[in-house]
């Protein structure tokens, strides 16, 4: 089957370094304007209970948790009092039923139309495959996949399944702000884009640290479904759950499978470069204090580095090459000279935009974009409005994917523009581990290089958790 290297022409192949069967796929109800959506959510406390509370004029009809004491706290703020505002989701979720394991809601319901999915990384795949097969519309929070063949599965199977509405949970895609700046850059507010820098804070949970011995769980805790299909058991520790999982190999990617997300979209949109061609990682010690990875499995070595910084080629992007650098940990490039007065690099993230006639810099999820350079202002006054806005802008994201549903709009962030972008953030993730640089082939979905470097593209899955 043949690749393209178009956003979406190329979702019509499987990763050659996994094969995943994609088996037939349930028809999904026809709704409405009028209709409201039977929703499910998957890890229903935290960013869950955030995407939620988004929803809650839909029907939501059932919640999977592996501990609802901890998605109680969802409802409280620091000091234990209820915060109002989340009262009404509270009553949807006292109403629902409750699963730990998504895979028995999966067994039961037959009443559902979507599945809203906010696990930690490792569970996004397999939770997004069973809820398309029965023909559920899903939202998938970032990274939409923990690995390349994974969020390549999940591609083409939306492709194959155009009626399925998806939508990745990187909601400054519907942002005002956001759809600017892409309409600036591609306006030529600072002519031809030939370097990117992009930058983050995180990671803000443990790494770089070697893993913890093993302490007694929460009684309220399902620590076997929450492992899933990680194909390691360390014990648990509050280090991993519920929140601090990112850092983790088995678990998360790390910063910039959280935040690339949001930051590298952005340059990805607008400027099209198509998946890179060589990607280069350089980073602080690994958890467990070695500095490579010197071919370790991921359960010998623990946690990601605390800092790094990742040089993305992108060999074939319109016009000639284009080079992003990454920087997490609190790594940042340098301040620009020209940086007008009053402005700033933001210590929490950021993107700057190096053209040939000027510069754009903004914050996290594109918001406050700013042009500097000679005329680079009155260029960008000058572009027109060319993308449609997300009623809502950001705060919409949900709603977005809802209406999508009921045929009343285009999905933002669908599987088919969210693929890529997940691939290009996953294959600086892909390069931390290889140690080295990789060529990449997009066309064929391989390092070409370094050949033990493909093993990154794929995992291995615990028994009863395979796709």
């Amino acid at each position: 089957m043949r690749h393209g290297l178009t956003r979406r022409g190329w979702l019509g192949g499987a990763a050659a370094a996994a094969t995943l069967a994609l088996p037939g796929v349930a028809q999904a109800r026809r709704l409405a304007p009028s209709d409201r959506v039977n929703l499910a959510v998957i890890g229903a406390g935290g960013m869950g209970a955030a995407n939620m509370l988004r929803l809650i004029s839909q029907n939501i009809v059932a919640a999977a948790d592996v501990d609802f004491d901890h998605v109680a706290k969802s409802f409280v703020d620091g000091k234990g009092a209820a915060v109002v505002e989340r009262a009404p989701l509270r009553a949807a979720y006292d109403r629902a039923t409750r699963h730990a394991d998504y895979r028995r809601m999966f067994d039961r319901h037959r009443d559902l139309d979507a599945v809203v999915i906010a696990t930690p990384d490792h569970h996004h795949a397999l939770a997004a495959k069973m809820a398309m097969e029965r023909g559920l519309h899903v939202y998938v929070q970032k990274p939409l996949t923990y690995t390349i063949a994974e969020g390549r599965m999940l591609g083409d199977l939306a492709r194959r399944n155009p009626e399925l509405v998806t939508q990745m949970g990187n909601q400054g895609h519907s942002g005002h702000d956001g759809r600017r700046v892409v309409e600036l850059l591609r306006g030529g507010a600072i002519g031809r884009v030939r370097e990117v820098h992009a930058w983050t804070n995180r990671p803000v949970w443990p790494q770089g640290v070697a893993r913890p011995q093993p302490v007694a769980k929460p009684a309220s805790l399902d620590w076997d479904v929450w492992l899933g299909p990680a194909s390691v058991d360390w014990g648990y520790h509050p280090d991993y759950a519920h929140f601090n999982w990112r850092g983790w190999v088995p678990f998360g990617t790390g910063a910039l499978g959280d935040m690339g997300a949001h930051l590298l979209d952005f340059p990805v949109w607008a400027l099209t470069p198509g998946l890179p061609t060589r990607v280069e990682a350089r980073h602080s010690l690994w958890g467990g204090d070695t500095d490579v990875w010197d071919g370790l499995p991921p359960a010998e070595l623990g946690s990601y580095p605390l800092a790094s910084t990742t040089y993305f080629e992108f060999g074939k992007a319109p016009g000639g090459p284009l080079r992003l650098t990454w920087y997490d940990g609190g790594l940042m490039p340098p301040t620009p000279r020209e940086l007008p007065a009053g402005a700033r690099m933001s210590a929490e993230g950021g993107v700057l935009y190096v053209g040939d006639k000027g510069m754009l810099m903004h914050d996290t999820y594109g918001e406050k974009p700013v042009l500097f350079g000679a005329g680079a202002a009155e260029r960008g006054a000058a572009v027109p409005q060319t993308l449609p806005r997300v009623a809502g802008g950001r705060d919409g994201h949900e709603m977005n994917w809802i209406a999508a549903i009921r045929g009343e709009a285009p999905a933002s962030s669908p599987f088919a523009e969210a693929v890529p972008l997940n691939e290009t953030m996953l294959l600086g993730m892909v390069a931390l581990r290889a140690g080295q640089p990789i060529d990449f082939d997009g066309a064929s979905g391989r390092v070409t290089n370094v050949p033990d470097a493909n093993r990154f593209l794929q995992r291995d899955y615990r028994a009863g958790w395979t796709l």
